[in-house]
């Protein structure tokens, strides 16, 4: 077979208009496929520059290829007919690994072309640390690395007021924009940068707000051969996901006008406000996940499909979301309703294998973000604690032991988080516990974690006591019984 690269297939690169921070497999099956799509049908005429943001050697770089890769994209449309489509999307010029080519990086700031920014650090990556200094090369969190490159540009150009950027963070997080326009603004203060620098990033930039929806599944690992024979040709960097999509962009008209989206047949949205959006997708849809990967994967499932449809999971899924997640959304039930249903029906999708380990990265993080909201409102309207949502939160905590039973034996397991979050839980899980009181300590160190939550969950009524003996209970009887014992009561 031929090898996916330009010199092999006509695809010639485009003018380099967006800096992208994330090489994942999410930005690479959204952002970048539709980019390639307005390209195609719009004119965009844009190439993309992927940022690796992280000091890592796996996977390759894109480069290997010139940067181009095959979406394969199944599911049903609005019309509720099948699709199954392959693209092969060469809008990636190359990619940066930043902590080694970081004045290359930087030399990028000088290309008049560019002019979008989009990022996908997750929820953790938007994120301010005092500790990075501007000559670090590079500075550690995200943000610090977009002001560093920020300050280039203005540099380049001399303060030009027309080349600034449009800035499209895709992290879940509330107002991604405006937070990491805020955080840009602290690290200029924190490097004594200068206020006419300040002003150009406040009046010559457009942070969006954005909202983001698609489950991308990535590599197809036991359909790659079948689905190289088909393409006929060698692609490292196939990546799948569902055919639906959704892109919210809360922004003035002139990103619609620049991003050249009308009747380009993508599922873009420009809106005033996109918290009804927000609130929904990232309540249910992520809410879901969240509260889905522990208790299935320390159920021994390992797919998101197999979970749902799982007795046992599925009830434990439906009274979560009808019971404790929806009602607590603050939008009109109805709405919302119809909503999970759609959502069920795309976890129910054949063709997505989503594994349940691949969505457990900075699952801390996640619970805060996409959980937490809904359970201290339950907390508040109902002075008690709600019981499946504890369940999913005990069972977060013994996920990160890092072992679970699978068809009967014990079987480790790697997480992905912070390094402070990962010492903890290696510091708290040395010995599983055997009474109450072990459980108990386990529970009430990781609940007091006030930095991490915003506030102590140990201090409310109750909520110690129930995941520690929801942790005690599946330590002991395992994560079916725990779980089966909650549903029953």
């Amino acid at each position: 077979m031929k090898k996916l690269n330009r010199s092999n297939f006509n695809y010639p690169e485009k003018p380099v208009r967006v800096l992208q921070f994330g090489e994942g497999n999410f930005l690479r099956c959204f952002i970048d496929w539709q980019i390639d799509i307005l390209n195609e049908k719009k004119g965009f005429d844009a190439g993309v520059v992927v940022v690796r943001p992280i000091d890592s050697d796996i996977p390759p770089l894109l480069n290997t290829q010139d940067g181009l890769y095959t979406s394969v994209l199944r599911g049903f449309d609005e019309n509720g007919n099948f699709q199954d489509t392959k693209r092969t999307i060469s809008a990636v010029v190359r990619e940066i690994p930043i902590y080694k080519q970081y004045h290359e990086f930087l030399e990028l700031a000088g290309n008049p072309d560019l002019r979008f920014i989009v990022s996908n650090t997750t929820e953790a990556g938007i994120a301010y640390d005092e500790a990075d200094r501007f000559d670090d090369q590079p500075p550690g969190t995200y943000p610090a690395k977009l002001t560093r490159f920020l300050f280039e540009r203005y540099k380049a150009f001399d303060g030009a007021d027309n080349k600034g950027f449009i800035l499209l963070p895709c992290e879940l997080i509330d107002y991604n924009g405006d937070k990491l326009k805020e955080i840009v603004l602290k690290y200029c203060k924190l490097w004594s940068l200068s206020a006419e620098f300040a002003d150009w990033i406040e009046t010559c930039n457009i942070f969006c707000s954005t909202l983001v929806d698609r489950i991308v599944t990535g590599r197809p690992s036991d359909e790659y051969t079948e689905i190289q024979n088909e393409l006929g040709y060698e692609d490292n960097f196939i990546v799948t996901g569902e055919f639906f999509h959704l892109f919210v962009i809360q922004g003035p008209d002139v990103v619609a006008q620049e991003l050249m989206i009308e009747d380009s047949g993508l599922n873009i949205k420009i809106v005033d406000d996109l918290k009804p959006y927000k609130v929904r997708k990232v309540g249910i849809l992520n809410g879901c996940h969240t509260s889905l990967v522990p208790v299935a994967f320390l159920s021994g499932l390992n797919l998101v499909k197999e979970s749902i449809e799982d007795d046992l999971l599925g009830r434990y899924l439906d009274k979560l979301v009808n019971e404790e997640i929806i009602p607590y959304l603050g939008l009109p039930v109805d709405y919302v309703k119809d909503f999970a249903d759609s959502v069920f029906d795309r976890f129910r999708n054949p063709y997505v294998k989503h594994q349940l380990i691949s969505i457990s990265l900075n699952s801390m993080t996640k619970f805060k973000t996409r959980l937490l909201p809904q359970f201290l409102n339950y907390v508040d309207t109902n002075k008690k604690i709600p019981p499946m949502m504890a369940i999913a939160l005990s069972a977060l905590i013994c996920f990160y032991r890092g072992e679970r039973i699978s068809n009967g034996n014990p079987e480790r397991y790697e997480m992905k988080d912070d390094a402070k979050i990962l010492e903890l839980y290696k510091r708290l899980w040395k010995t599983a516990p055997t009474n109450i009181e072990e459980a108990e300590k386990i529970a009430g160190e990781v609940l007091s974690l006030e930095e991490h939550w915003g506030r102590k969950l140990s201090a409310i009524e109750g909520l110690t006591g129930v995941v520690a003996e929801n942790i005690l209970n599946i330590c002991k009887d395992g994560m079916r019984a725990a779980l089966t014992r909650r549903l029953n009561d």
